[in-house]
């Protein structure tokens, strides 16, 4: 079994998540710094909502298995740890993505709307896992969060898009982005203009864009985390 190396993308067969017990000290010594980390980001947003979230504390590959144990956290906690620099013990955000990919092989992300915490960043659809991904038997149900937060933020139902079965794993530190590719069967343009118009009928919108990447050169115009661009240049690099 191998440890889990920061700055490497690994192609999976399957990801295996429990939620297990944990006890983070990061968010029982540090209470202070979370509470007024959280009075900081959150001012002027009241969209946010501190609720639980689930987090990664272990972490293995074997024979293209993910391994992986979660335990439930605090949302104002992780924010705050990322805002003061990851301090110890590691943890890692373990998400999946929803890489999805129109039928001329362009990539189509959100652009995150105002009221959310990450306003104007750009990347798929994708969540930090809750309870809502949690299945009776303790798993912790990644493909599901990946289709669930896609269809959420986009308005594309399931039977619109084609899933994947395989995964790349995006391993930085702090955090792990399950990629699973899911495909639409329209051109880019058209497939961003039908989310558009699913997003303008939404309520309380997550997003207020679509964007198309059809090269790695295109990532460097748009507000993109690192582990999005280090994908970006894995696939686009596998395939010139």
């Amino acid at each position: 079994m191998n440890g889990v190396e920061d700055g490497s993308i690994v192609a999976l067969r399957r990801v295996e998540a429990r939620v297990e017990p944990y006890d983070w000290s990061f968010a029982t010594e540090r209470a202070d710094e979370v509470a007024e980390h959280w009075a900081k980001v959150s001012a002027g947003k009241p969209a946010m909502f501190n609720g639980r979230i689930l987090l990664q504390h272990r972490a293995a590959i074997e024979d293209g298995v993910f391994q992986a144990g979660y335990f439930g956290a605090d949302y104002a906690a992780f924010l705050a740890w990322l805002g003061l620099g990851l301090p110890a013990p590691a943890i890692r955000n373990g998400f999946a993505m929803a890489a999805l990919r129109a039928a001329d092989g362009a990539f189509l992300l959100g652009r995150m709307g105002e009221r959310t915490a990450n306003a104007g960043r750009v990347y798929f659809a994708a969540g930090t896992p809750d309870h809502e991904d949690v299945l009776p038997d303790g798993s912790v149900d990644l493909a599901g969060s990946a289709t669930r937060e896609l269809c959420e933020e986009t308005g594309l139902s399931l039977d619109e898009v084609v899933v994947e079965q395989s995964w790349d794993a995006v391993i930085v530190p702090g955090r792990v982005a399950f990629m699973r590719p899911v495909r639409i069967d329209l051109p880019a343009e058209a497939a961003r203009a039908l989310m558009l118009e699913r997003i303008a009928a939404q309520q309380e919108p997550e997003l207020s864009d679509i964007v198309i990447v059809r090269n790695l050169a295109e990532c460097a115009g748009f507000d993109m985390p690192p582990f999005m661009i280090a994908y970006f240049a894995h696939i686009f690099g596998r395939q010139s």
